[in-house]
Parts: C-alpha cells; structure tokens; sequence
C-alpha cells in the first residue's frame, strides 16, 4: 500500500482518494477512524488501531498538527512495545512510505487542522 498524495482533508492511497480521517494497515484502510475527542488521540482510540497487532503506529495530526497525543495513550503503547510516532500528516506520510514493507505498520491521520 501507498500514499499517493496528501493535502489538506484528502488523502489518495493507491489511487483512490479519502476524505476522512483513517487507519491503513496491510492493503486495508479503514476511512471511518474517529476519535472520542476529535482532536485528540487517547487510550479507547487504540482499540482501532490494535486489531492490527502493530509494531509501529504512525500518526498524523493533521495538516497543522492539531490533533494531540495524549500523555496516556503515549504510556499505553510504550507498555505494549508499539513504537509511536507523531507527526503532522504529511510528514507522516513520507515515514509511512519510507516503512509501510516493514510488518505490522499502521497508519493513522487526521486529514484536517
């Protein structure tokens, strides 16, 4: 899987575009990813994300880095041995690019603020 081109609220993923915030993992995107608090990433918004058994998460905080990684959710996956990492989500993209052949990558972003 990768991500053709990101801008501000659109995504293209093998060339088909979203326009909601998503998880992608193995080939798989899941374009209805919402948090409990829209711009901010806790613990319950794992759940999502941990179906996939990840290694490293990806995520993107949108175009401005607005959305936030709470402290606990932080704690939460350094606990679980889940690498974590946080950028504005274009440079997000690129790191998934950069890994998505490694195992157990998934991609989380926030296409907006």
């Amino acid at each position: 899987m990768k991500i053709d081109s990101y801008s501000f609220g659109k995504i293209v993923i093998d060339g088909k575009d979203y326009t909601s915030d998503l998880i992608a993992c193995n080939g798989e995107v899941d374009a209805a990813w919402w948090r409990k608090a829209g711009h901010e990433l806790g613990v319950d918004d794992l759940n999502d994300i941990l179906v996939f058994q990840p290694k490293t998460v990806i995520v993107g905080t949108g175009h401005d880095g607005f959305m936030k990684v709470l402290p606990e959710a932080e704690d939460f996956c350094r606990r679980k041995g889940i690498q974590l990492l946080v950028k504005k989500t274009q440079i997000a993209c690129d790191v998934y690019n950069s890994i998505a052949d490694q195992s157990q990558v998934v991609f989380a972003a926030h296409l907006t603020c």
